[in-house]
């Protein structure tokens, strides 16, 4: 009885615990159930509904979705909710689960902050919050999660520093922080991590360097700070604890010196990405012992020396970038025997060679390749077509030659190919436009010929961008481009295309950029109107619309006002387009730029430009635009560039002009504005270009024009403008050119443009301003153009700073100004009362005279010894002697060491032109003419006669002279830099276009004055490149007046023997000998022709009927590059457009030059006009670029 009670006792007992603990697991899983719920209830948007559905009290908790629980406790243990979409916060509850050991609630929305209730979490082996929107800083609670492996808290909000605390965390695995907002330094105490594997802080903004505690980490596998701010150095004993190291990833740092050669101790590294970088030196060859290696990412640093052969080595390489790191020499070719490798960028260095045709043999897989942007040279090899697998295929911007192969076309897994800007011709391959899967051909800058296939696009259904412009391209474009449908970029500029642009454009409804500009393309000869506008209207995304420069001749319709909305650039420039602007263009209201400058615009500007509320250019120049400038220019207020130069715009400047703040360049010169300049005009405080030059502005100059000081041009030359120029000019510092010439302005010059100390070309001429030349303008070191011409100037030229290199042309004309005789002015005074700065110069000046004297005359009595002793008759001709007296035979025969060949600078008809170094060490010309030959005689008499009394700038100064019965000479001013024949047609010289088209400038303005500027017209009847001498300086001037004809009243002479030089002569000249300013004038034609484009009018190809003329005529407009000299166009450079439309404009001129009939000739004038605004529109797109 005692033991069954006993046994009754116990069993009562054990169940009583067992209830107890029944009990007490009930209400711990209410506790788990009610923290769910509660996350639930924070739970503001469920896309899935999985909550709302699963998780509800008639369900199980451990069946819930995401929820895992443990089979002992009946608790939960693990909630996984990533990928779900949630958007809400965390609820404090979740910290009551207090199993828990694994969370992951990444790839959804929750917002806030983590609560600290999560602390509470003691068993909590792995937190995931990878991307969700957590903001604030790292909660430092962490600390206290002992049991804690993976932390991942990457891609959300986080701000702060990263907790050094977190260093406590001794069990911790992986540290994932990345792609947050974290700064400050690394914590060195993470260091401390020793059972770290993956420690990931990249994309966030950390400074400082890298603690070299983690480079002790030994069980590291994986170490990536990419995308931060870390500096300094790489330790040289890196690797000596990271033998388990797998991935090393520090791109996108600003990490320098050099890689560590240790590097290869990281023996198992198989990523390794050091982009992006400021790393130096040269590749360590010690890098190819990595065997382990399949990522290699050294690109975008400052390394040298050449990528080492044996980098063949890494068998296991997948992936090879080293672009744009200033690597040289030859592309190894065992970089082609590493089998895996599907990705090789070399892109932007400077490697050369040619490619081997085995390139592709051992490489299955590559679809990567890009070696653009270096020096290569050679033919694609044919065996290209052998890497089947290649999708991007990349040469651009190197040296290849010959043409496509077409193997290229059995690349059909091809998507982008790029081969623009090398020198490969011949037609482009027709296979090459089967490629289906192509979306990207850019082809553009090679020297492609021959037409476009008609059904170019019907096998390209993917494509999206064409590039094939700058080639030699003919025939019309095909309309079956637009079976392209995907297309948004199109480019076929700088081709001689012909015919119309295709309607069938209006087809590509997702063209974004379109550029056919400088072809031969036409508007439909039915209609007037540019019918292809209709079509583009089609095109609801065009953003860009480049059509100028062809020979469009018709006229705008209204419809361009029905273009895409989002419709930025417009360039239509320079094609005949006629007509008024529509009024409809206001509609396009997302317009930024818009160029029509260079056509034949009529009427008034439209009002409706005032809606173009975005418009930041507006170039309407060389038009014949009417009426005066709208006020509702006035509303567009991020204009930054306004030209209407060279039109009929009259009446008033608008005031209104002053309140766009954003202008920056103003040109509205050549027009007949005949107002004030408004004074608000000078509050525009960041403009640095105004031309209001060529108009009928009057009024002054305010005190306010000080305003701009960031100004770098200014020219008001040609108004009417008047009063004194105000002190406060000072205040452009910054201004570089400014011209107030020809103008009614008086008073004196200010001291204050000393102040101006960025000065290069100030032109004062022609006004009525008096006093001196302020000594403070010799301050202006970076002065070299000035001109004070026709002034009421007054007292001594400065010499100091720039004056000693300008002329007397800087000064002629005014009323008493003296200086040197250099300057064609009289000798100043030697008394200079209240003048005591100039004292000491006084002195020195009379001390130096007297010197001078008493030399002259002892060299006087010993010559005139000398020459009755030889008893050898002597006259020097009465022509001017600036710098030598008179100069004797033996003098000349001394200074040219006996008419030395050595010194024989080249030989004429009748002379020869010898280097003469006088005594004194001064260099002169001595043109000695042959007697012998009959007219040479006549020939020094007549240069005698027309150099007596010219001065010019661009006319060769002629010395002094040397005459007797068996000898004449004409002592000249030595041109240091040789004939422009010299420097056209040898190898080993070179003239830029704009050096060549100055030069042209400077022949021309010499035939102005001699055609116009002296009393009797003069016709040099022997201009030609030999004949034109450079200076110093290459200032150009014009030499030779041996057969030079003076025409005195009538215009025309006739002359019974012709001496020009072949090729050169005017025809009425060659065959009738009629002489006249238009002979000067044909020939000035063909220099033109000869100089842009390096053919001589006596060049071999020339000898049968074919003439320079006829051949440059035959090529333009359409074909400019065909005769223009190669060196001046280099399709890839960024003002290839501007230089190939100067080249144009240059041949027309010289067509107009060279009219078969004297009446049809331009005068020179003209000629000289032409230039100017040539150069000065080709200068205005320089400053815009």
């Amino acid at each position: 009885m005692g033991k069954t009670s006993f046994f009754l006792l116990a069993f009562i007992s054990v169940f009583q615990c067992l209830m107890i603990c029944v009990a007490i697991t009930n209400l711990n899983i209410s506790t788990d159930q009610a923290a769910l719920f509660a996350l639930k209830s924070h739970i503001t948007f469920d896309p899935r509904n999985p909550m709302a559905k699963n998780w509800s009290s008639s369900t199980a908790v451990c069946n819930w979705i995401g929820v895992k629980c443990s089979s002992r406790h009946q608790r939960i243990t693990a909630l996984i909710i990533s990928d779900m979409g949630l958007t809400g916060s965390i609820p404090p509850h979740l910290g009551n689960l207090s199993f828990l050991a694994y969370l992951d609630i990444s790839n959804n929305s929750f917002s806030g902050i983590l609560p600290p209730e999560l602390s509470r979490l003691r068993r909590l082996k792995h937190f995931n919050a990878n991307s969700n929107n957590f903001v604030g800083e790292i909660p430092s609670w962490f600390s206290l999660l002992s049991r804690l492996q993976n932390l991942s808290l990457a891609s959300n909000s986080f701000t702060g520093t990263i907790p050094s605390s977190l260093s406590n965390i001794t069990k911790l695995e992986s540290l994932v922080l990345g792609f947050n907002m974290l700064q400050g330094h690394i914590p060195p105490e993470i260091g401390n991590l020793q059972h770290l594997k993956r420690l990931s802080l990249g994309y966030n903004r950390l400074t400082g360097s890298i603690p070299l505690s983690i480079f002790n980490i030994s069980s590291l596998q994986s170490l990536v700070l990419t995308n931060n701010s870390l500096s300094g150095e790489l330790p040289i004993n890196m690797c000596s604890h990271f033998q388990q190291l797998e991935t090393l990833a520090l791109s996108s740092n600003e990490l320098d010196g050099q890689i560590p050669s240790v590097i290869h101790e990281c023996s198992g590294l198989q990523i390794l990405s050091l982009s992006y970088n400021d790393f130096t030196g040269s590749i360590p060859r010690q890098i190819a012992n990595l065997s382990m290696l399949t990522i290699l990412y050294l690109g975008n640093n400052k390394l040298e020396g050449e990528i080492i052969p044996e980098i063949g080595n890494l068998r296991q390489l997948e992936l090879l970038s080293m672009e744009n790191s200033g690597l040289t020499g030859t592309l190894p070719s065992s970089v082609f025997n590493i089998t895996n490798l599907y990705w090789i960028n070399l892109h932007g260095n400077h490697l050369s060679g040619s490619l081997t045709k085995e390139m592709c043999l051992h490489l299955p897989v590559l679809q990567f390749f890009d070696i653009g942007s270096n020096e290569f040279t050679g033919k694609i090899p044919k065996e290209i077509g052998n890497c089947t697998s290649l999708v991007n295929f990349y040469l651009g911007e190197n040296n290849f030659t010959g043409e496509v192969p077409w193997e290229i076309g059995n690349l059909f897994n091809l998507d982008r190919l790029a081969l623009y800007q090398n020198s490969l011709g011949g037609e482009i391959p027709p296979i090459l436009f089967n490629i289906s899967t192509l979306r990207g051909i850019s082809l553009l800058g090679n020297y492609f010929s021959g037409s476009l296939p008609e059904n170019i696009c019907l096998q390209l259904p993917n494509l999206e961008e064409l590039y094939l412009g700058i080639n030699n391209l003919s025939g019309f474009i095909p309309a079956s481009i637009s079976n392209a449908s995907k297309l948004t970029r199109l480019g076929l500029g700088y081709n001689h295309f012909t015919g119309s642009i295709p309607n069938s454009f209006g087809s590509l409804r997702h063209l974004q950029y379109l550029n056919v500009v400088v072809n031969s393309l036409t508007s439909e000869s039915s209609v007037q109107g540019l019918s292809f506008f209709n079509s583009l209207t089609n095109c609801k995304q065009l953003r860009q619309l480049w059509i100028g420069d062809n020979p469009l001749n018709g006229i705008l319709p209204d419809s361009i006002g029905n273009l895409s909305a989002s419709l930025e650039r417009i360039y239509a420039a320079n094609s005949g387009i006629r007509g008024h602007i529509p009024n409809e263009i206001g509609n396009l209201s997302s317009l930024a730029f818009f160029f029509l400058h260079g056509n034949e615009l009529t009427g008034s500007i439209p009002r409706t430009f005032g809606r173009l509320w975005n418009l930041q250019a507006l170039n309407l120049y060389d038009n014949k635009v009417v009426g005066p400038i709208p006020s509702d220019l006035c509303n567009l207020i991020k204009l930054g560039y306004l030209s209407l130069s060279f039109n009929n715009i009259c009446c008033s400047l608008p005031a209104c002009l002053g309140n766009i703040s954003s202008l920056r360049y103003i040109y509205l010169s050549g027009n007949r504005l005949n107002s004030t300049i408004p004074v608000r005009l000078w509050s525009l405080t960041d403009l640095m270009h105004l031309d209001l030059s060529s108009n009928f502005l009057s009024g002054s100059l305010p005190l306010e024009i000080g305003n701009l000081k960031v100004a770098t041009l200014m020219n008001i030359s040609m108004n009417q403008i008047s009063g004194i120029i105000p002190t406060t000019v000072e205040g452009m510092k910054g201004i570089i050119e400014l011209s107030f010439a020809f103008n009614r302005l008086e008073g004196l010059i200010p001291e204050s443009f000393g102040n101006m100390l960025a000065l290069e070309s100030l032109d004062l001429s022609h006004n009525n301003l008096s006093g001196a030349v302020p000594l403070s303008l010799e301050a202006l070191s970076h002065l070299t153009y000035f001109n004070v011409s026709f002034n009421k100037l007054s007292g001594e030229i400065p010499t100091g700073g720039p004056f000693s290199n300008f002329t007397y042309e800087s000064y002629m004309s005014n009323e008493a100004l003296c200086g040197a005789s250099r300057l064609q002015v009289p000798a100043c005074k030697a008394s200079f009362p209240n003048h005591g700065r100039r004292r000491k110069q006084v002195l020195a000046i009379v001390s130096t005279s007297l010197a001078a004297c008493i030399i002259l005359a002892s060299m006087t009595i010993i010559l005139i010894r000398h020459r009755q002793r030889d008893n050898i008759p002597i006259q020097t001709d009465s022509l001017p002697a600036a710098s030598h007296g008179r100069i004797s035979y033996y003098e000349l025969e001394r200074a040219t060491n006996g008419f030395s060949e050595n010194n024989l600078l080249g030989v004429g008809s009748f002379s020869s032109v010898y280097k003469a170094t006088m005594s004194g060490a001064s260099v002169v010309a001595v043109k000695v003419f042959d007697l012998q030959k009959e007219g040479a005689s006549r020939s020094f008499d007549t240069e005698c006669e027309i150099l007596r009394s010219l001065r010019h700038r661009n006319l060769v100064k002629i010395v002094s002279s040397c005459s007797n019965l068996d000898f004449k000479a004409l002592i000249l001013a030595y041109m240091p830099n040789g004939s422009l024949e010299m420097w056209l047609h040898s190898n080993n010289h070179f003239l830029d276009i704009l050096q060549r088209l100055d030069l042209m400038i400077d022949v021309a303005s010499a035939l102005d004055y001699l055609h116009h500027g002296y009393s009797t017209p003069v016709v040099h009847c022997d201009l030609k490149p030999s004949n034109v001498l450079l200076d110093n300086d290459m200032v150009g001037h014009v030499s030779d007046f041996g057969i030079a004809k003076l025409l005195g009243v009538e215009e025309t002479i006739a002359q019974t023997k012709t001496l020009a030089t072949i090729g050169y002569i005017a025809p009425e000249y060659g065959s009738e000998g009629l002489v006249s300013t238009k002979c000067d004038i044909y020939s000035y034609g063909i220099m033109l022709m000869e100089a842009f484009s390096r053919k001589k009018p006596t060049d071999a190809m020339f000898e049968g009927e074919l003439r320079l003329k006829d051949w440059i005529k035959e090529s333009w407009p359409n074909a400019i590059t065909q005769i223009a000299d190669p060196g001046l166009l280099r399709p890839q450079e960024e003002n290839f457009t501007a230089k190939l439309q100067l080249i144009s404009s240059i041949m027309e001129l010289a067509f107009r030059c060279c009219a078969q009939s004297p009446e049809e000739r331009i005068n020179v004038r003209d000629v000289l006009s032409a230039l100017n605004k040539i150069r000065s529109r080709f200068s205005q797109f320089i400053h815009k670029h």
